[in-house]
This record gives C-alpha cells, sequence and structure tokens, in this order.
C-alpha cells in the first residue's frame, strides 16, 4: 500500500475527484496510521530529545504563546544554544489546556520522512507534516484557513472538526482510522473530546500553473534589456509605447518559439533534485557499500525517485534531492533496477564488474540499500 492509497483510497480515483471537493473521507485501519507517531512517539519527541523551536510551538485557546514561555538555553561545546524546549515547562502549559505543535516532522521522525516522501512522488507537490496534542476538551487554534491542501489522520483520542463551506458548517469526527482531505482555503477548527487528542496533518504545497509559466518564462524576461525609460514620458506617454509594444513582440515570439518538453523536463528535474535528503540507515550503506558483490541482496530506498533523462553520451539520474550522471549504456540496467523493488547486481545487464561497480555506487548515493 503506498501513501497515498493509505491517506485516501484508489489513487487515480483521489486525483480525479478530490481535487475539487471540499472535504474527502477514508477509512483504514487504525494501526496503520497510528503506527506513524503514537502517544509514546510524540511523549519521546518532546521529553527525551534537544528539539528546539520552530520544531514546536504551542498554542491555547486560538493565539500562539510565546516561546519564552517554554523554551530555555544551554550551551554546547562553549557555544549557546537558543529555543531549546523546557519539557517541564512545556508539559505544564499542556495540563492547563495548551496544544504542542510540533512542526516539520517529515524532517525528523522516520515514519513520517517515509511518507511523505512516498507522497511527494504520488502527487509531484512538496508535503509536510505537523502534528497537534491537544489536552482532553480543549481548542488550540480558533476557526482558520490554510494556504495548502491538507490530510489530516487522528493517532489518539478523538477531534471533533467544524468544516465551513458555502452551505453552513460541517462536523466531522476524526478518530484513529479515519484521515480526511481539506483544500486550501476550507475554514475549520477543531476540539479534543474526553481524552487526549493526537492528530497529524499532512501539508500539500502545491505547484501552480502560474508558477510553471513564470519560471519558464523567467529567462526570456531576463533578456530583455535593462535601459532606462526615456525622459519626458510622462507627459508624452508615445514615448514608452513604440519601444514597449516592440518588446512585447520580441518577447510573444520567443514564447512562441519555446521547447515545452524541455521546460517540463527541466521543472521535473528541479523538484527531483531539491527533496530533502532521506537517508535513514545511510551509516551502515556508506560502511558496507564495498562489500557489495553480483550476489549481494538489493533494494531500492522506500520514497526514492529513479527517473532518467539522456544526455547524449550519458544518462542523468534524478535521485531526489540530487542527480548523478553516467555512462549512456549503464541506461538499460536502471531501467530494469526501477521494475524491482529487490535484485542483486547479477539481475542486471550489464557484465558482473560493471553491475557491481553501479551497485556499490547506487549504495553510496542512496538510492539501494542493502537487505
Amino acid at each position: 500500500m503506498n501513501a497515498l492509497d493509505l491517506l485516501s483510497g484508489d489513487a487515480q480515483t483521489f486525483l480525479a475527484k478530490v481535487w475539487a471537493s471540499r472535504v474527502h473521507l477514508h477509512r483504514t485501519e487504525p494501526d496503520e496510521l497510528v503506527g506513524l507517531l503514537s502517544l509514546d512517539d510524540a511523549d519521546a519527541l518532546l521529553t527525551d530529545t534537544a528539539i528546539r523551536t520552530p520544531a514546536v510551538r504551542v498554542a491555547k485557546d486560538g493565539a500562539v504563546l510565546a516561546e519564552s514561555s517554554y523554551t530555555r538555553h544551554a550551551t554546547i561545546a562553549g557555544k549557546q544554544l537558543t529555543g531549546l524546549v523546557d519539557p517541564r515547562r512545556a508539559l505544564e502549559l499542556f495540563a492547563d489546556g495548551a496544544t504542542i505543535v510540533l512542526q516539520g516532522l517529515h524532517r525528523y521522525h522516520p515514519p513520517l520522512t517515509r511518507l511523505v516522501a512516498e507522497l511527494e512522488l504520488a502527487l509531484g507537490h512538496p508535503c509536510q507534516a505537523n502534528a497537534y496534542l491537544t489536552p482532553p476538551g480543549a481548542q488550540g487554534f480558533a476557526v482558520h484557513s490554510d494556504s495548502h491542501d491538507v490530510f489530516v489522520f487522528q493517532t489518539a483520542g478523538s477531534k471533533q472538526w467544524e468544516i465551513h463551506g458555502a452551505d453552513g458548517a460541517e462536523e466531522v469526527l476524526l478518530e484513529p482510522g479515519l484521515s480526511m482531505y481539506l483544500p486550501a482555503g476550507t475554514p475549520h477548527a477543531a476540539r479534543a473530546q474526553e481524552t487526549v487528542s493526537l492528530h497529524v496533518t499532512i501539508g500539500i504545497n502545491q505547484l501552480t500553473w502560474r508558477g510553471l509559466v513564470e519560471r519558464t518564462v523567467s529567462p526570456l524576461l531576463a533578456g530583455v534589456d535593462g535601459g532606462h525609460l526615456p525622459a519626458g514620458y510622462l507627459d508624452d506617454p508615445a514615448l514608452l509605447r513604440d519601444g514597449l509594444a516592440e518588446r512585447l513582440e520580441t518577447l510573444a515570439a520567443e514564447v512562441r518559439r519555446l521547447d515545452t518538453a524541455a521546460a517540463v523536463g527541466a521543472e521535473i528535474r528541479r523538484f527531483l533534485t531539491s527533496r530533502p535528503p532521506r537517508l535513514s540507515g545511510g551509516l551502515q550503506d556508506v560502511l558496507s557499500a564495498g562489500s557489495v558483490e553480483v550476489t549481494t541482496r538489493l533494494r531500492r530506498r522506500p520514497g526514492h525517485p529513479c527517473v532518467l533523462l539522456d544526455r547524449g553520451e550519458q544518462v542523468e539520474v534524478l535521485l531526489g534531492d540530487r542527480a548523478m550522471t553516467g555512462p549512456a549504456r549503464i541506461r538499460p540496467a536502471l531501467e530494469e533496477l526501477r521494475l524491482r523493488a529487490e535484485l542483486t547486481p547479477a539481475d542486471l545487464p550489464l557484465d558482473p564488474e560493471s553491475s557491481v561497480v553501479l551497485c556499490r555506487r547506487l549504495v553510496r548515493e542512496g538510492l539501494l540499500e542493502i537487505v
């Protein structure tokens, strides 16, 4: 089951229908979602790690509390660290009705790192993960809307959601096993019920047609001359009219000549070389990469792309946070690798020595891991 199936059912149905909807609910096995961030996980992050702001914020009755009310200073090797969360003070605020928000969990909590990585590949949009720990009966935020789409799922307790739309308010009780999708701009608020509530929101930071057009046309705009506008145009606008018309006509002609396939390739490359590094277990892989032999069992690291771009006598491989290049003759081996969840170097259409060299490099690059 992939990330999109887990949160919203069949991926194609979701993509075809839900972008335009106001709210979408999907039920799955509770353990599959609860296992992504349990109460014990939240407890450990808050009390057993040196977590710092802005990875944590605290809110109560619709207001975000000052960081000074739950942080402290410390030193490491003589250098001061600021914004360290003081777990005792944070828990005191929680006991008094405040919601603790764990922000950017996709950067430091492995189960959500993997979920977000897979979701980004399914959707083609950057994603993020936050969690909200709310005491019984409390509400952290007043009615508000987000500038991005969100998936929401409950991992402990239950929360009553109030979702506003043109036809009035709708109430949804979220409990473990039920996930909800809210499009950007949907006004909502939520209140914990009789027990402590922990829910996760996956934010989808949508890439837009406007952004793609701007990135595509931007190099052409940079080519427009930077000369000064002529003096006197305030009294005689004709001084600007002809010059502007000429430049717009030139720009329009250049836009018509744009290679859209190349522009789309550049957009894919931009996305698939700018994701955060996701290398859980990578230290062991680097240490053991040299021991890979023709019969070593390897697998694709979950959530890592392997997109191939032809570059003449070379092939470029997009790996998510970076790209690597190699001779074009290895492309059939990379195509074979793309089709398999697990393999050995012997499975690749290369001679044994070349297949081992390639697999050792892909282990070091983070695309493959040793089983």
